[in-house]
């Protein structure tokens, strides 16, 4: 879950063309070492659905591929797995009782590694935070400090170039335009700002992968990415904004399809049949 929404964060947050639709459409790239995927993502005020990989989600019938879905007004979180025919639900409720559960998992590796030489201590801290694990501790995963270090041009877009560092180590690559060029308001990605803090209830340290709207000194940054580019180990993955529009959606978009089977989540979710 957390690499799906991790490369939709970018297209959370970019809009264009006039406001005649009540939803946003946005495609976008990524690349990994695994191959290239396309993103779809569908926006409208007080949902998300985000599409990894197979068939674009305009084209009739189901992509075959996984589907992140979030409703803001019913603080609610599916993943629907298209092949398997199956799906996870999350609710605030679940999100704050398995953050409640990492918290004290937190609290309680951070007491072992107290008691640990200090060699053997980095040498775990440094396993965790490579690994993300959802109970490292915060010093082992710093926050991102981004220095601006020229221009650069992403499709037609001519962006702003900023390096994100963890400590002494570079972490990230973004290029950012300023949100009146791609013509939308804050007002649009409401949502997107929710889904982060529902996100981060359950990974904190993760939170900040989320894009949310915010000023310069909350982001670190200014403007919104139209490139995101990740590193981790000798891992590098690249988000690209391909494209983005305003477009109606019909209700069903951000509904779990009818006959899918409901399975216990990852975070120990409950699963019921059906829905």
């Amino acid at each position: 879950m957390i690499r799906i929404l991790s490369a939709t964060a970018l297209a959370l947050a970019v809009s264009a063309g006039p406001a005649a639709a009540d939803g946003i459409l946005i495609v976008q790239k990524t690349t990994t070492p695994l191959g290239t995927q396309t993103h779809n993502v569908q926006i409208e005020a007080n949902r998300v659905r985000a599409e990894a990989g197979g068939r674009p989600s305009t084209s009739p019938g189901p992509s075959g591929g996984q589907v992140v879905i979030f409703d803001g007004a019913r603080q609610t979180l599916w993943i629907v797995d298209e092949g398997r025919k199956s799906y996870t639900e999350m609710t605030k409720a679940d999100a704050d009782r398995v953050g409640g559960q990492m918290s004290a998992a937190m609290s309680a590796i951070q007491e072992q590694l107290k008691n640990m030489p200090p060699e053997q201590r980095a040498q775990m801290e440094s396993m965790m935070r490579g690994r993300g694990m959802p109970g490292a501790p915060a010093a082992a995963a710093p926050k991102t400090v981004y220095k601006k270090v020229g221009t650069d041009t992403v499709g037609k877009w001519s962006c702003d170039k900023y390096e994100g560092y963890q400590d002494d180590k570079k972490v990230s690559e973004l290029c950012t335009v300023d949100p009146k060029v791609l013509g939308f308001s804050a007002a649009d990605f409401q949502v997107t700002r929710q889904l982060a803090e529902f996100f981060g209830r359950l990974i904190p340290q993760g939170a900040d992968r989320l894009f949310a709207i915010g000023t310069p000194e909350q982001q670190g940054y200014s403007g919104v990415p139209v490139r995101t580019i990740t590193f981790m180990g000798d891992q590098r993955t690249t988000s690209e904004l391909v494209d983005a529009k305003r477009q109606s959606f019909p209700d069903a978009t951000f509904q779990v399809p009818a006959g899918y089977t409901k399975e216990a989540g990852m975070f120990g979710g409950r699963g019921r049949g059906g829905q």
